[in-house]
C-alpha cells in the first residue's frame, strides 16, 4: 500500500502518529489486525485505535475496500453509528481513530444473557432502524449487519460499526454477495440485484435473534440455511410476544419492496410501546476540537 496515496496527510492538519497515544488493553482481534483502547496524551481523550497491517490488506486485495470504508465513515455523523475521528499510517500499518464503545459487542452481551426481553430488543431495533435510515438517505447500504458488528455505548446505546462491506451507490442497486450467512437476504443468495432492503431484512433477523437467542434460519449446514432463507422457512419460539411476531413477519418478507420500511419499523406499535431509547449526549468540546476536521487524505 503506497504511502503517497489517499492516506497521505494534508499539510494544514495535525499529523498524528503512535507517539500521540498511550496504548491500553486490546479490545478485539481480527484477520487484518487488532483494536486497542488508547488515550491521547495531550487531552487524555479516550478512544479506540484499529490497527491494520498494510501487507495483510495487500495480500487479501482489500486496500480498495478499506479506502471505501474510510470514505464512507468520514461522512457519517449519527448517535447510533460508531464515529471515526481520523486516521493515519506509518510504513507498515494503518490506524483508524474510532469512538470507544465501553459496552463492547452486542454479540457477547447476547451470549451472556442468552436472549433479551422486549424492552431491550425494541430499543435496539429503534436505534438500528434510525441509523440505517440515516445511511440510506445518504445512499449508503451497510450489507453486514449482525450482533458482532454492533457495539454498545456508555449508556448502552447501539453503535453500528464495521462498514467494511458497505457501499455508497447513488442507484442503491448492487449484485455482490457479501455479509454473514444467517443474515443474508433471499435476493443476495440468488445473486439478484439488491438494494437497501437487504439492510431492512437484517433488522428483522436481528430482532428475532435478540428475542429468541438464535437466528431464525439457523441450520447445520450453510446450504440448508440458504434453503430456509429462500423459502422464508422459520418458526417462532413460544416466548416471543404477538407484537414482536407481527413486526418480524412484516419485515421478513421474501419480496424486498413489500418489507416493512425502516420508518414503519420505528412506528410499529410494538417498538413504540416497548422501546426505552435515550439519545446519547452530543459530542464533547474536546472531541470537536481534536477530531471533527476532515480525516487526512480526504
Amino acid at each position: 500500500m503506497k504511502t503517497n496515496s489517499n492516506y497521505d496527510e494534508k499539510k494544514d492538519q495535525k499529523e498524528w502518529d503512535t507517539g500521540d497515544f498511550e496504548f491500553g488493553k486490546p479490545l478485539g482481534k481480527g484477520r487484518f489486525g487488532a483494536v486497542y483502547l488508547a488515550r491521547e496524551k495531550k487531552t487524555h481523550f479516550i478512544l479506540a485505535l484499529k490497527v491494520m497491517f498494510k501487507s495483510v490488506l495487500e495480500k487479501a486485495q482489500l486496500e480498495h475496500q478499506l479506502r471505501r470504508e474510510i470514505e464512507i465513515l468520514s461522512h457519517l455523523r449519527h448517535p447510533n453509528i460508531l464515529r471515526m475521528y481520523n486516521y493515519f499510517h506509518d510504513r507498515t500499518r494503518i490506524f483508524l481513530m474510532l469512538e470507544y464503545a465501553p459496552g463492547g459487542e452486542l454479540y457477547k452481551e447476547l451470549q451472556k444473557n442468552q436472549r433479551f426481553d422486549d424492552n431491550r430488543t425494541a430499543t435496539y431495533i429503534e436505534e438500528i432502524s434510525d441509523a440505517l435510515m440515516y445511511c440510506h438517505a445518504r445512499k449508503v447500504i451497510h450489507r453486514d449487519i449482525k450482533p458482532e458488528n454492533l457495539l454498545l455505548g456508555l449508556r448502552g446505546e447501539l453503535k453500528l460499526a464495521d462498514f467494511g462491506w458497505s457501499v455508497h451507490t447513488p442507484s442503491l442497486r448492487r449484485t455482490t454477495l457479501c455479509g454473514t450467512p444467517d443474515y443474508l437476504a433471499p435476493e443476495m443468495i440468488e445473486g439478484s440485484p439488491h438494494d437497501e432492503n437487504v439492510d431492512v431484512w437484517c433488522v428483522g433477523i436481528l430482532c428475532y435473534e435478540c428475542l429468541a437467542g438464535f437466528a431464525p434460519f439457523e441450520a447445520p449446514t450453510r446450504m440448508e440455511t440458504f434453503r430456509r432463507i429462500k423459502e422464508v422457512n422459520f418458526k417462532f419460539p413460544p416466548w416471543i410476544s404477538e407484537g414482536a411476531k407481527d413486526l418480524i413477519a412484516k419485515v421478513l418478507n421474501r419480496t424486498p419492496s413489500l418489507r416493512l420500511s425502516l420508518e414503519g419499523i420505528m412506528e410499529h406499535p410494538w417498538v413504540k410501546t416497548k422501546s426505552r431509547r435515550i439519545l446519547p449526549p452530543v459530542y464533547s468540546e474536546v472531541e470537536k476540537q481534536m477530531f471533527m476536521a476532515s480525516p487526512k487524505g480526504s
